[in-house]
């Protein structure tokens, strides 16, 4: 059963990211001329995305959301992993949580790539982990035979997409 496996490494990877992203909007807001450790250049720029409204899409900083939501994420791994069975409600509640997530993200991406023009690698962990963890768990809820199946190429395919459209979005930055 992948999905276990795919929500506790996921979750602990979304965790230490937007741990990451909390720990380093604290230092901008205690000092605005702070540079985060994810700031590399002008496009890998965490401080010029956690300074724009979207970096607050509910009025507090995004990573708080991913700090409690991972937290979920990887407590259900480790469950799933000591054996336990959950029981369907409760699959569909977790469902139901990551696909607001995998929306969210994706509302994020591209607000990143065509709005402010930047990247933040700490948030690119989260859209990493997020789509596997949204994926593995509609799978297993849903458990349709055709996307079992081809469940990697489905994955591969959406990542691809993702990857083309950063690539086009900042075109002009990577042949300069």
């Amino acid at each position: 059963m992948i999905v276990r496996w795919v929500l506790t490494i996921g979750g602990l990877l979304g965790l230490a990211a937007a741990s990451a992203l909390t720990i380093e909007k604290i230092a901008v807001l205690k000092d605005p001329g702070h540079v985060p450790s994810c700031s590399i250049d002008p496009i890998l720029s965490c401080g010029s995305v956690m300074r724009t409204a979207q970096a607050e899409g509910f009025g507090f900083p995004n990573p708080l959301l991913g700090i409690a939501g991972f937290a979920v994420v990887t407590t259900v791994g480790v469950v799933l992993l000591a054996g336990a069975v959950l029981p369907r409600w409760f699959w569909l509640g977790l469902q139901g949580g990551v696909t607001l997530g995998v929306v969210f993200v994706h509302w994020l991406i591209y607000q990143s790539l065509y709005v402010i023009g930047a990247l933040c690698p700490y948030c690119m962990v989260v859209w990493v982990v997020t789509i596997p963890v949204f994926w593995y768990t509609t799978l297993h809820v849903t458990r349709w035979p055709l996307l079992v199946k081809y469940h990697g190429v489905f994955l591969t395919l959406w990542f691809v997409v993702i990857g083309l459209a950063v690539l086009q979005a900042f075109w002009s930055y990577w042949i300069s």
